[in-house]
């Protein structure tokens, strides 16, 4: 047997002579670019999309790229977007829905207390929507938003509620949404990802990571978590400062043995994405270390525009600057950026079962100012053309108290709403009942994710990957488009 430089030399593919000729990551980037050919393995990705189609895949897009805010633990309806006045006139007597409907919760609500908002709600904008007195700024665009009344869910626990909004289903095991898109749509640059998360400040939520999965898609789809609160926003981007043992000629020797291993990797294991996925990951790093830092830089924008949204308030800091970064990601090709606020855990988030009158100001406080910044800035820049913002949450709250004066979790109805590109601004679409306990009109994450697909040209009942013997999709076998709000 020869030496290891003449035995691994001749079977070289031209994506390891890169690696092992460059330096460091400037070595890996400019393999991808010219081995782009190699990138797709042995994995099988939906045909590209059609510029004849302004980018989509089975029709025209009227949608290139996505903002999702997700209000992790349960966003109370009748305290936010769902006015209900029943709730006043019975507030503390016993909810009776009728029918001889035996009553459940999922922690406990003793006595079946109806209990009213604390909140004023007027109605704002042409559209006369309801808006509680907690979310004054996003009161103040409900003519730019299109409202889901009545979002229905199949589990009132967290975790499954979770997985069920951001993926269709209520196990783990499943692509995100947003993972779907970069396996339908792909990415429009080479310098960042397609899908990029920003957890709360406070910490990842119910799931962590399971939520932006790329399930049993091809790795490389799964969502990049940065975090803009700490002074390293994208882990192992940089070496820390620390290792000064790190080196490029380091970098280098690393790197050409990491190709041999995975040269070996891959005759071992063909076909398994990860290999591509750890391959493209080290070459995405390499040009995100150029364009992350600038795109992550918010001290570029106007003194108005960090105003605008909220970064020179304690409340609003956090996660307005996550929206700020997340218009800037869009703005340099980010197709799907995801927005969390909340953190897991019995309090920091949506999950308001102790107090509704003091639980949910803080969070409403920290986003709603943020929320209407981003729809504001969006579309000062033109970019609501092109642009779908969604805000969604879990599942709802129930319309009696728990304990004295909190809310339980509510599978039955929430709100949703949508902005931008290909809506039609200030409707509504569906109805809950007189006490926000039933949607009358349901409304499923299957229809809402129909509805993003096809705004983005995408047939969802087409969006297919093959799995386990199955053609697995978004919807599962389920989804109408939601035509109603759409412009």
């Amino acid at each position: 047997m020869g030496s290891k430089d003449h035995e691994f030399g001749d079977n070289l593919t031209r994506r390891e002579m890169l690696l092992r000729a460059g330096s460091g990551f400037g070595g890996l980037a400019l393999a991808q670019l010219l081995g782009r050919d190699l990138a797709c393995g042995a994995e099988s990705e939906s045909k590209s999309p059609d510029p004849a189609f302004n980018g989509g895949l089975h029709h025209r897009a009227k949608v290139r790229r996505i903002v999702q805010l997700f209000m992790n633990g349960g966003a109370s309806p009748m305290d936010t977007f769902d006015h209900k006045p029943r709730l006043a006139q019975l507030d503390g007597q016993k909810f009776d829905p009728g029918g001889d409907v035996k009553l459940e919760s999922v922690t406990g609500s003793p006595g079946f207390k109806v209990i009213k908002s604390p909140f004023e709600f007027r109605q704002h904008g042409e559209s006369g929507r309801w808006v509680s007195s907690v979310l004054p700024h996003l009161a103040g665009c409900v003519d730019e938003l299109a409202f889901l009344m009545s979002v229905s869910s199949k589990t009132n626990v967290h975790g499954p509620a979770s997985y069920m909004q951001n993926t269709g289903f209520v196990l783990p095991g499943f692509p995100a949404l947003g993972a779907w898109i970069s396996y339908g749509l792909g990415n429009l640059t080479d310098n960042l990802p397609t899908f990029v998360v920003m957890p709360d400040a406070k910490g990842l939520p119910y799931n962590n990571q399971s939520n932006f999965s790329a399930g049993f898609l091809p790795v490389k789809h799964q969502g990049t978590i940065i975090r803009p609160h700490l002074a390293n926003p994208i882990a192992d981007l940089f070496p820390p400062a620390s290792a000064t043992h790190i080196t490029p000629e380091s970098e280098r020797d690393g790197h050409a043995l990491l190709a041999e291993a995975n040269r070996a990797h891959e005759q071992r294991w063909p076909g398994d994405s990860r290999f591509e996925a750890r391959i493209a990951s080290y070459e995405l790093a390499a040009r995100m270390q150029l364009s992350a830092p600038e795109a992550l830089d918010v001290s570029q924008e106007t003194a108005a525009t960090q105003r605008l949204y909220g970064l020179d308030e304690k409340p609003t800091e956090d996660f307005g600057r996550n929206c700020l970064i997340a218009r800037r990601l869009l703005e340099r090709g980010v197709r799907f950026v995801q927005v969390w606020s909340g953190a897991a855990g019995p309090t920091g988030n949506w999950d308001n079962h102790a107090n509704i009158a003091t639980e949910l100001p803080p969070m409403a406080l920290a986003t709603d100012k943020p929320c209407a910044a981003l729809v504001k800035d969006l579309k000062a820049r033109g970019m609501f053309e092109d642009t779908l913002i969604i805000w969604t949450t879990e599942f709802g709250r129930m319309p009696f108290s728990q304990g004295a004066a909190g809310r339980d979790h509510n599978a039955g109805t929430f709100v949703s709403w949508l902005a931008g590109a290909g809506i039609k601004p200030g409707v509504s679409y569906g109805q809950s009942d007189e006490w926000g306990w039933k949607s009358l009109v349901p409304t499923w994450c299957y229809d809402l994710h129909a509805t993003i697909l096809h705004l983005m040209g995408i047939d969802h009942t087409q969006l297919t990957y093959r799995f386990n013997g199955a053609n697995r999709r978004l919807t599962d076998v389920h989804g109408h488009v939601i035509h109603n709000v759409l412009a």
